[in-house]
């Protein structure tokens, strides 16, 4: 973990966490309060509660607000409400009813093979409104493409954009609407299309540091989304590696077998197997997809064990 208060505003504190767990972004006003924008994956709630706690050293969190539901993003949320059941939590507009009625296949954690502990929500993010963090208004802008309800935020006094994972310095998220047999790189596009518009100087991703060169990441980034949309299956394969080598984090080292009834039982791979590698068994494509890790150095195989790396 990374702490970046370096060419930030005072009021801003950036969490740099590990790909299992997105970036956490504080902010302190005096008469804004305090707020974190996403806190991370449950398995870390622990590490988020010292972090800040630490931060606050003694004063309330106020605020909790999500860019996004993905469970790396607001895996954290239950445990922060623990710990200060006065905060308000805000999630962008989309998906209320399923947090209410906490559904988690329609929130994505059952299709995706993840967990994330039940939470409540007080308030939406709605896009087109400005709100205070840090005591400096922020602007919200919706952001679909990886996810059709994420919104990112922006600060134009000093050009500061919290850019979820519409915008990394190397890439973007993967685009789940992709995975349901929906059409989203044109939403990637888009959002793309505004964060160019926006011209941040700083910009804050949901993974990864800070970084201050936009047009740079946006070139890399569009040149991704140009190879996965002349070839989904690219992005397809692409995503299962991302989903295989998340959780992967989170176990650290598996059993083959157990691996392998994981990805039966996680309906994203039935259907990305089906859909655009029909032409090998379930099993077949997953041995591909750990030879592809072993391979680029993110797993090492020992045995019928796969090892995080």
């Amino acid at each position: 973990m990374t702490q970046h208060p370096s060419a930030l505003p005072p009021e801003i504190t950036v969490f740099e966490r590990g790909w299992l767990s997105s970036n956490n972004i504080l902010f302190v006003g005096e008469r804004s309060g305090s707020a974190l924008v996403d806190t991370g994956y449950y398995t870390h709630g622990e590490q988020t509660l010292a972090l800040l706690r630490s931060a606050l050293n003694g004063r309330p969190l106020d605020r909790i607000l999500n860019t996004h539901l993905h469970s790396d993003h607001c895996g954290g949320n239950a445990a922060l409400q623990q710990a200060w059941p006065q905060a308000q939590t805000a999630i962008p507009p989309g998906q209320a009813a399923h947090v209410r009625d906490w559904d988690p296949y329609a929130l994505s954690y059952t299709p995706t093979g993840q967990e994330c502990p039940q939470f409540r929500c007080d308030t939406l993010l709605e896009p087109g409104t400005e709100l205070l963090l840090g005591d400096r208004p922020w602007q919200v802008h919706a952001a679909p493409g990886h996810d059709p309800h994420s919104v990112v935020l922006f600060e134009p006094q000093d050009r500061i954009l919290i850019s979820a994972d519409a915008l990394w310095e190397n890439g973007f998220g993967v685009v789940f609407p992709e995975l349901e047999g929906e059409d989203a790189f044109a939403e990637v596009a888009a959002t793309l299309d505004l964060i160019e518009r926006l011209a941040p100087r700083t910009v804050i991703p949901g993974h990864g540091p800070v970084f201050h060169d936009a047009p740079r990441a946006l070139a890399v980034a569009r040149k991704r989304l140009d190879g996965f949309a002349s070839n989904p299956g690219k992005h397809a394969l692409y995503a299962a590696k991302v989903l295989l080598k998340y959780k992967l984090l989170e176990w650290q080292r598996i059993s083959v077998s157990d691996l392998r009834a994981w990805t039966d039982a996680t309906p994203y791979f039935g259907a990305m197997h089906q859909r655009h590698f029909g032409d090998r068994s379930q099993a077949e494509w997953l041995e591909g997809l750990m030879e592809e890790l072993v391979r680029t150095g993110a797993a090492l195989r020992e045995d019928d064990w796969l090892v995080n790396l």
